[in-house]
């Protein structure tokens, strides 16, 4: 459309009525013969007075009536006809009359509907002699101009989008709305809703229609698609007089062409109708929905924005709550507790519903209630839900039971699942899948399957298959599983044995295929991030993994028992890594009760391990000792599986390490050595793990080191690989493999996995960065003095507090700088953080007995 603009007037008009008033105009005593259709609010009445002035200026006589059969009309005079579709079909015939003469100057506007077989022959007649208008909704640009010709909203996109948008650009609507921001002093800030008076405008134009129309209009708010036969049934017409109703509505200007409302329209239809009328027809139309089998959600949402829930019927809130499950289980969780508020006995729907939000005390209520007072059906789903959210609540053994005496195919297999994390290795000999209770093939069901065969076979299989089968069962829940209700999921058990396989790459990408198609709900949607922030912190990049697990929380409830158990340990992880030794001691306390409140189960053992290495860090071990009891005894009932044992067993030689324990240290590298033929990754640990001793007791093999860190670092423990490097070469005399090694910590940490280079370093990688050097390389008044650098005192702080000059200062950090072959301040920081660390242990400095065996 092309628009221009009559500024004195503020009208906006397409390219056709322009051209009418340009003609009209340039000559306003030519021939007119003119017909106007619109909708009503489309700017006819508007159009006929601009013509009517014009020809007024031009001392032209107008006449705004029809003419009565007999009366004569002078030809010189301009007759223009508001509303023709009103006029009885006498008057009609004497205008049709007016224009067979070719003599008379004559413009009629009217709506599209109701249109009589006489109008009919006046719009042809119109037609045929002169040109006939239609009138449509502004356009986007329409609309600036409009706002731009009588107010300064015009220059504000936000407020053009707002008024377009509420409007659907209906000509009488967007005046009415302009105006009462104008009167409103539209703030700065963006615009929500219309003013409360722009609403109340809509009033009289609601209260002029046929009752019918305004129901018409209720069901139409309501905002369901709405077939005519349904429509019919509501308003107790025949299919024909329901079209005709549509029809009136749309010409009333309250009705899109596409059959639905403006939002303002929509608004002041939900307000200003009466209560009991709005009520009754949307009761009546959740009714016809729901006996038709069609979708109920929809005007549900109406009833409640407008506070009517209560007078929902309770099967349609119990039929609204089952649509919602799947995308919104906390609303569905609602629904159902008002359906059983108004009278429904409580269900194991309701119980799902709130295990799948994250609801697990309100699950486990309801939940519990039903195994004592449900049919046997519900009884048995209320055992799965209970024993879900048991799961979650780190209740395995419990767990199990329920799920055994739920007795479906689904509840089986993760009793299986529950039995192997629990030390049972029983449970693997049970079949995954048996099915008394006639469950079919579902989806859900062939993952359960998969995701305990997968377990099954990471303890007494190969990690290959264990992997290959959790990352089937994963896929198999990605189309609908929004609201599979588990105790954990595929994704997370895929995830958690890529990392025990040191294939980070692979659980990265099942993690965000789950979180992206929301298996599991918002249940489940918090242990993939923390499993992806685990992934974060393991590979360095702490201020990533930091960043990550703040979204774990964002929705404010707590964290249950296993997720605050890994959250813990993140924390502790990264705060390890970044050599913040006052955040670890900030967040043992924590940590501890973390521990004490999940039971160690095999799901559980990498947060285990890493919280020991803090805890030796702190020198607080022993407190967590019984719980690495727990988990050994653990790992022995299941005979040691490799994939699971070797992690815990290289956090054991870290904790070692930190306590000065050389015995120990040993034992753990040993039992590293008798699973390096597990797998790639137990073997990479191993070689890792008995250089890593030998550096300790002075024995530097460059070529052997650089080996070992970089097969760290392909596996995905790129912290640790960078971090053998930075040992070894400040452990070793000869100058050039120092450089070697340091070279090769910082090339660690500049590169991602596998090798492709290019990659910047995240802010903590950059953190971590060739972290390894302790102090042996500086001096004791070094070391002071990268204390007080690290402490964030100047240089003259510093020379103040050790009776030295701040130039000497300046000389000391230079030479530690070339000392360590740092590129600049900012790499001399991170390994100056680390030297710090390693002193404050007691333990890097000093050197270890050689072993009595080799």
């Amino acid at each position: 459309m092309i628009m221009n603009d009559i500024a004195e007037t503020g009208l906006t008009l397409d390219r056709g009525p322009q051209v009418l008033l340009d003609t009209v105009g340039q000559d306003p005593t030519g021939p007119l013969s003119v017909g106007i259709a619109g909708p009503g609010g489309h700017g006819k009445t508007t159009l006929l007075a601009e013509l009517a002035r014009i020809h007024q200026r031009a001392g032209i006589t107008v006449r705004t009536t029809a003419p009565e059969p007999g009366e004569p009309v002078d030809a010189d005079t301009l007759v223009l006809v508001d509303d023709a579709h009103l006029l009885d079909d006498a008057r009609i015939e004497v205008l049709l009359g007016l224009v067979a003469t070719r003599r008379h100057r004559l413009v009629v506007a009217h709506r599209p509907w109701p249109r009589s077989a006489a109008l009919s022959e006046l719009v042809d007649a119109l037609r045929r002699d002169g040109q006939a208008l239609l009138l449509t909704p502004f356009t986007r640009e329409q609309t600036a101009a409009y706002l731009a010709s009588t107010s300064e909203l015009g220059r504000r996109d936000d407020l053009v989008d707002f008024v377009h948008t509420q409007t659907c650009g209906v000509p009488r609507d967007v005046e009415r709305l302009a105006r009462g921001l104008a009167a409103a002093e539209t703030p700065t800030g963006a615009v929500v809703d219309p003013p409360r008076s722009v609403v109340g405008e809509f009033g009289p134009d609601l209260d002029v229609q046929p009752d019918a129309v305004r129901r018409l209009l209720l069901a139409v708010a309501a905002g369901a698609a709405l077939p005519v036969s349904m429509l019919g049934a509501l308003l107790g017409r025949e299919p024909a007089a329901v079209d005709d109703l549509i029809a009136t509505t749309r010409a009333a200007g309250l009705l899109g062409a596409d059959g639905r409302l403006a939002p303002i329209v929509r608004r002041a239809v939900t307000t200003l109708s009466p209560t009991t009328e709005r009520t009754a027809v949307w009761r009546r139309l959740t009714e016809l929905q729901l006996a038709r089998g069609g979708a109920v959600l929809p005007l549900v949402r109406s009833l409640l924005a407008v506070g009517a829930l209560g007078d929902c019927p309770v099967p349609t809130l119990a039929a609204a709550a089952n649509e919602a499950l799947a995308d919104e289980p906390a609303f569905a969780a609602d629904l159902f507790a008002a359906a059983t508020a108004a009278g429904r006995p409580a269900s194991a729907e309701q119980a799902l519903a709130a295990a799948l939000a994250g609801h697990l005390d309100d699950a486990l209520r309801l939940a519990d209630r039903l195994l004592s007072t449900a049919t046997p059906p519900d009884r048995r789903e209320a055992a799965v839900v209970a024993a879900t959210a048991l799961a979650h609540r780190g209740h395995v053994g419990r767990s199990v039971e329920l799920y055994r005496w739920s007795g479906t195919a689904s509840a089986l297999a993760f009793a299986t699942v529950g039995g192997l994390a629990t030390g049972d290795l029983s449970a693997a000999a049970e079949p995954p899948a048996g099915d008394p209770g006639g469950e079919p093939p579902t989806l859900h069901a062939s993952a359960a399957r998969l995701m305990a065969a997968g377990v099954r076979d990471s303890v007494t299989g190969s990690p290959t298959a264990a992997l290959s089968a959790l990352v089937q069962a994963a896929a198999l829940l990605e189309p609908d599983g929004r609201a599979a209700l588990l105790p954990d999921s595929p994704a997370a058990l895929a995830a958690l044995t890529a990392v025990h396989c040191g294939e980070l790459e692979i659980a990265e990408q099942v993690l965000h295929r789950a979180l992206t198609a929301g298996v599991g709900g918002p249940l489940m949607a918090r242990r993939h991030r923390l499993l992806q922030a685990w992934i974060l912190m393991v590979r360095g990049e702490t201020h990533a993994a930091t960043e990550r697990l703040a979204t774990v929380t964002l929705d404010g409830r707590p964290l249950e028992s296993r997720d605050l158990l890994f959250a813990a340990a993140i924390r502790m992880g990264v705060s390890r890594r970044n050599s913040d030794l006052g955040a670890l001691k900030r967040g043992w306390g924590q940590a501890l009760e973390a521990v004490v409140r999940h039971p160690v189960d095999l799901f559980t053992l990498l947060p285990l391990g890493e919280l020991a290495i803090a805890g030796a860090r702190l020198g607080d071990l022993a407190r967590l000792e019984p719980y690495l009891l727990q988990g050994r005894a653990l790992l022995g009932r299941l005979g040691d599986p490799p994939l699971w044992s070797v992690p815990l067993h290289w956090s054991g030689l870290h904790a070692a390490i930190l306590t000065a324990e050389p015995a120990v240290a040993d034992e753990h590298v040993a039992a590293l050595l008798a699973a390096a033929g597990h797998s790639r990754y137990a073997a990479v640990v191993a070689a890792a793990a008995e250089s890593w001793v030998e550096v300790l007791r002075g024995v530097v093999d460059p070529t052997r080191v650089e080996a070992a860190a970089r097969g760290l670092h392909d596996t995905g423990l790129c912290w640790d690989g960078a971090r053998l490097a930075g040992q070894a070469a400040i452990r070793t005399a000869d100058r050039r493999a120092m450089t070697t090694l340091l070279e090769c910590a910082r090339a660690l940490q500049g590169r991602p996995p596998g090798g492709h280079g290019g990659q910047t370093p995240t802010t903590g990688a950059s953190t971590a960065r060739a972290a390894g050097p302790t102090q042996q390389g500086l001096s004791d008044r070094e070391y002071e003095v990268a204390e007080l650098v690290l402490a964030g005192l100047t240089y003259r702080e510093i020379g103040d507090r050790l009776f030295i000059s701040a130039k000497t200062v300046e000389h000391h950090v230079a030479r530690m700088r070339n000392r360590l072959n740092c590129a600049n301040r900012t790499e001399l920081l991170a390994l100056l953080r680390t030297i710090v660390a390693d002193r404050a242990s007691d333990t890097a400095g000093q050197p270890w007995p050689q072993r009595a065996t080799r």
